[in-house]
């Protein structure tokens, strides 16, 4: 694993914030293999009104998984969970949900070059294709820029996404880098029943074993007393790991691109234990939640950026018709 992670003199459990890591080259995969890709709905940024053809029809089925994703959404949420889950909403893309899609691929792709040739033009060289297969797999983010016949939006759109990827080399050393996994999807079953499930930016497996975990933010580092919350989605992913290989990672990072920082954690197996009884908890809640057909809405600052205010009834909306059947409480149920 890289020096910096005995550099960095953090005790297991403090998250940190670190320099500009150099790690040495890495080996291949040491994990399992990706199986099939997840459909993970990005956060909105900015409030929109219900699109067009909202009311097209969607079959609805009862939540079988849980992802980082989505179990903060019920934990934000839980009638946000629901339209998403199970009602399926659809959602317009945001110019920065889109932008930080477009910044994933190009660091992804960035490692077929060799090493040397890891550089930031040629980083930034790869954003106009990638724009493009962007827009062919999903052409819905076209509808960003209907509204700029000269192109002057999209162009400064794009010019953030070179920024971003650029001071990305101010972070980390591409160079130095073999990255065991790229866009992992990871699924682990628990002995509950749960099934877990995931996608993992990068992991990089040291000579010694040991796994590092590294997730790419397009937006700024949380303050200190939110760290805890941006952590949440890392812990997930050690967790499943653990799971699937009986080995807790060494090092969760979050690379912030937007503000510049490194936040690092580096996770014991309490960690885990812990996660895991939270997960089980936020399950049995979704799952009386989703026999009840009960989601109910819990307003927070975030509310100005929901794409379902019509529909929620904090905003005067009404929800749809509740599509699954309802479970009537047993004796002595609350």
């Amino acid at each position: 694993m890289d020096s910096s992670i005995d550099e960095a003199a953090a005790q297991p459990g403090d998250a940190v914030r670190t320099p500009p890591a150099t790690p040495p080259r890495t080996p291949e995969p040491a994990m399992p293999a990706a199986t099939e890709p997840v459909g993970e709905a990005a956060p909105q940024t900015a409030p929109v009104p219900p699109p067009a053809g909202a009311g097209e029809e969607r079959s609805a089925i009862a939540p079988t998984s849980l992802s980082p994703s989505r179990a903060s959404d019920f934990m934000q949420c839980p009638l946000l969970y629901r339209f998403r889950v199970i009602d399926r909403l659809p959602e317009k893309p945001s110019e920065a949900a889109t932008r930080g899609t477009l910044v994933h691929a190009v660091l992804e792709r960035l490692f077929d070059a060799p090493a040397g040739e890891r550089t930031a033009p040629r980083a930034k060289a790869l954003i106009p294709g990638q724009w493009d297969r962007l827009r062919e797999s999903r052409p819905e983010v076209t509808e960003l820029f209907a509204d700029d016949p000269e192109g002057e939006r999209l162009a400064g759109w794009l010019a953030e996404a070179e920024r971003l990827v650029e001071r990305w080399f101010t972070l980390e050393d591409p160079t130095r880098l073999e990255p065991a996994e790229r866009e992992l999807f990871v699924e682990a079953e628990l002995e509950s029943g749960l099934r877990l499930r995931g996608i993992i930016d990068r992991v990089d497996v040291a000579p010694t074993g040991e796994v590092r975990i590294v997730d790419y933010k397009t937006g700024k580092a949380p303050r200190p007393e939110y760290a805890e919350g941006a952590l949440f989605q890392m812990k997930f992913y050690a967790l499943v790991v653990w799971r699937l290989k009986r080995v807790v990672p060494r090092r969760l990072q979050l690379v912030y691109l937007g503000s510049g920082d490194v936040l690092t954690y580096d996770p014991v197996l309490a960690d885990l234990e812990r996660v895991e009884r939270k997960l089980h908890a936020l399950w049995e809640a979704i799952k009386q939640a989703t026999q009840s057909g009960n989601w109910r809405p819990r307003p927070t600052k975030l509310c100005g950026w929901c794409d379902h205010q019509a529909h929620c009834p904090e905003f005067g909306g009404t929800p749809p018709p509740y599509p699954l059947p309802v479970t009537a409480p047993g004796p002595g149920t609350v």
